[in-house]
């Protein structure tokens, strides 16, 4: 090798000594590894691939000598041999809804149990420009498979451009028949939550409900007014909020004025937590004389005042749905088509109960 000599330190990197006896550091090669490890360069590559079929020794053999050696695989390498970048894509809307993190959490968490790393990019302003440029930008960044989490009618298919053979998954909203859809059940708990006070004996549900252009706000404030109507029910006016508290807690103030008031359903917790402070800044108990239901079953749920009645949402059944989908439209001929959806369940606390006699 022209007066190249090559040493060997299994405690560090592989290191070159020139004739002039200068020495640096080179990447560690999958050969070196396989040296080290007394294996073939094919079993290195079936260990750093994660493929099954080395027996567990071995394995071990491989692991200590990468480690031993400071070998990293080179991504970009094998990306280019296999085509994939073993990376999925995650276009946001906003960071400060609980459903929005956990659903977020959930798809990282699970990506990163199939091999795969995440990128995430936040669409700060929703406008149709923004998503376009998002879409963009994932290109570029070279992902496998994109998952949005976000209100879907910013997709406009005819202007959102992809790049060749990237599945999309859409989480907790409606892509019609575009994309694949990972859905909770949100008519399904919506309702449940209303039958719920009504088998309690409370003639009618007052609601408070989402942002007016939330695909989440929308079926559930739908499933809110088709169940009172099953029943028979007055359908009070509903009272709009933004999933905050603050929100939640000016509806309270006003449902506190409503007499005939004796139950509400709040579209999610944070709301429900701020209809339980306006009603007892007004005198008004829960349950005794207000039933009060939310939806998501954050984790403080439980440790309001009183404990929450509410929907339970499965977000890690959500996030490894979606992880799911993605992993399977990659390489595959077509993208996924149609919509899963995730059941939800009532979990009763103490916030309901009977409304008060006479």
């Amino acid at each position: 090798m022209d007066g190249v000599t090559e040493d060997m330190d299994t405690s560090s990197p592989v290191r070159r000594r020139d004739a002039a006896g200068n020495q640096g550091q080179r990447r560690v090669s999958m050969a070196d590894v396989a040296r080290q490890a007394g294996v073939s360069s094919q079993t290195v590559s079936r260990v750093s691939n994660g493929h099954p079929g080395v027996v567990e020794a071995t394995r071990q053999q491989v692991l200590t000598a990468m480690k031993e050696l400071g070998y990293r695989p080179n991504s970009a390498a094998r990306a280019l041999k296999s085509g994939r970048f073993r990376t999925l894509g995650i276009i946001l809307f906003t960071l400060s809804t609980t459903g929005n993190v956990r659903t977020l959490e959930a798809i990282a968490t699970s990506a990163a149990a199939e091999g795969y790393a995440t990128t995430l990019l936040p669409v700060a302003v929703p406008t149709q420009d923004e998503v376009r440029g998002a879409f963009t930008r994932l290109g570029e960044l070279a992902v496998d498979a994109i998952i949005v989490i976000m209100e879907v009618h910013l997709l406009d298919a005819t202007t959102v451009s992809l790049p060749p053979n990237v599945g999309v998954v859409v989480a907790d909203s409606d892509a019609g028949d575009r994309y694949s859809v990972v859905d909770t059940d949100q008519r399904g708990g919506a309702t449940e939550a209303v039958r719920h006070l009504l088998d309690l004996g409370h003639t009618t549900v007052w609601h408070v409900a989402g942002p007016e252009e939330s695909y989440a706000a929308q079926r559930r404030t739908a499933a809110w007014r088709s169940e009172l109507e099953r029943a028979g029910c007055d359908v009070p006016p509903p009272l709009r909020g933004d999933w905050s508290a603050e929100s939640g807690y000016q509806a309270g103030l006003r449902l506190a004025r409503e007499a005939g008031c004796t139950a509400v359903f709040a579209a999610n917790d944070q709301m429900a937590l701020g209809v339980l402070r306006a009603l007892h800044d007004n005198g008004l108990t829960v349950p005794g004389q207000v039933s009060v239901v939310g939806f998501d079953d954050i984790p403080d749920a439980g440790s309001f005042i009183p404990p929450l009645t509410t929907v339970h949402q499965d977000f890690a059944e959500v996030g490894r749905r979606c992880v799911e989908s993605a992993l399977r439209q990659i390489g595959a001929a077509q993208e996924e088509r149609g919509t899963t959806l995730v059941p939800t369940r009532l979990v009763v606390r103490a916030s309901t109960a009977p409304p008060p006699a006479g």
